[in-house]
C-alpha cells in the first residue's frame, strides 16, 4: 500500500494514547527487521537492517549514527499512514532514548525499535528478534556517528568488536543453551546499560540490546520481554545462557567503552 500523499501529523493526545514501543512491549503493527520492502526503496547508499531470526544472516550497516527525540513520536508500519506505536523521548531508565536509523526515504526514516512484533508462543515457537518502524525524519536530532560494530558468532562462541582501520578485538564468550538459544541472523543495537545488583552486576554494567529471544516469550522468567543482554559472568564459555551473551571482564570492559546505539550482529 502506498503511503498517503499528504501527511497529517497526529496530535500530542493521539500520540500519548498509542502503546509505547519499549523493551517489554509486543506491538503487532511493527515490522520484523528485514521485511519492510513494501514501505519504499532504500535511499542510495543507505544500509540494510538485519533479518528475522529465521531468515538469512544480517547485513551490518557500513555507516550509521545515533539520534534522539525532543518529544514522544509516532511510529508507523509499512503503510506510513496509521501510527501503530509511540517511541518515548526518554527510556525506562529516564535517559534519552537512543534512536538508530537504517534508511531514509524523503520525509521518512526507518529505525530499529526496542519492542517485539510477536511472541514466539503465539507464532509457532518462532518470532522476529528485531523490529523496525517508520518515523518522520524531521523529529530526529543527530547525536554522533557510529564507528565500531559488534559481531557475535554462536558457532565460534566469540564476540568481535570491529573498528575500521584498527585491529579487531575478539573474545571468547558464552551463548544460549540449546533449549534457550540466542537468536541468529539478526542485527540489533545496544539500547541501554546499567548496573543491577539484583542480578549480580554491581561492577560491570549490563549492555541491554534491542534484540529479543526468537524462541521463548520469557526464557529467563519474569517480565523483561525476553531481552537479549550482553553482560559479565564468571561462567562465560559454552552454550550455557538463557539467550544472553556472557562475557569475561576484559570483553565487557571493551563493550562498555562503545557508545549506546552500537550495532550488534549475531550469526550462527
Amino acid at each position: 500500500m502506498a503511503p498517503a500523499e499528504v501527511y497529517v501529523a497526529p496530535t500530542a493526545d493521539a500520540i500519548a494514547a498509542l502503546p509505547e514501543a519499549k523493551y517489554n512491549a509486543t506491538i503487532a503493527g511493527l515490522m520484523p527487521a528485514g521485511q519492510s520492502a513494501a514501505a519504499g526503496s532504500p535511499a542510495a547508499g543507505s544500509p540494510a537492517t538485519g533479518t528475522p531470526a529465521t531468515g538469512s544472516p544480517a547485513t551490518v550497516p557500513g555507516a550509521a549514527a545515533t539520534f534522539h527525540l525532543s518529544v514522544d513520536a509516532a511510529l508507523y508500519g509499512a503503510d506510513r499512514v496509521t501510527p501503530v506505536a509511540r517511541l518515548a523521548a526518554s527510556n525506562f531508565l529516564g535517559d534519552p532514548t537512543v534512536v538508530v536509523p537504517v534508511q531514509t526515504v524523503g520525509d521518512w526514516t526507518l529505525i530499529l525499535t526496542p519492542s517485539r512484533q510477536a511472541l514466539p508462543s503465539a507464532n509457532n515457537g518462532s518470532a522476529p528478534a528485531q523490529t523496525t518502524a517508520w518515523i518522520r525524519t524531521s523529529l530526529l536530532t543527530k547525536d554522533a556517528d557510529l564507528v565500531s560494530h559488534i559481531d557475535v558468532s554462536l558457532g565460534g562462541q566469540t564476540l568481535t568488536i570491529v573498528t575500521p582501520g584498527q585491529p579487531d578485538q575478539s573474545f571468547a564468550v558464552g551463548v544460549g543453551a540449546p533449549d534457550t538459544p540466542t537468536p541468529t541472523g539478526v542485527t540489533g543495537y545496544i539500547q541501554a546499560r546499567y548496573l543491577d545488583a539484583s542480578q549480580g552486576e554491581s561492577v560491570y554494567p549490563i549492555q541491554l540490546t534491542s534484540l529479543h529471544s526468537a524462541a521463548a516469550d520469557e526464557p529467563f522468567g519474569g517480565s523483561d520481554g525476553g531481552l537479549i543482554g550482553v553482560h559479565f559472568e564468571q561462567e562465560n564459555t559454552g552454550q550455557i545462557s538463557h539467550g544472553c551473551i556472557r562475557l569475561p571482564a576484559d570483553a565487557i570492559t571493551a563493550v562498555n567503552a562503545l557508545p549506546l546505539g552500537t550495532l550488534i550482529t549475531i550469526t550462527a
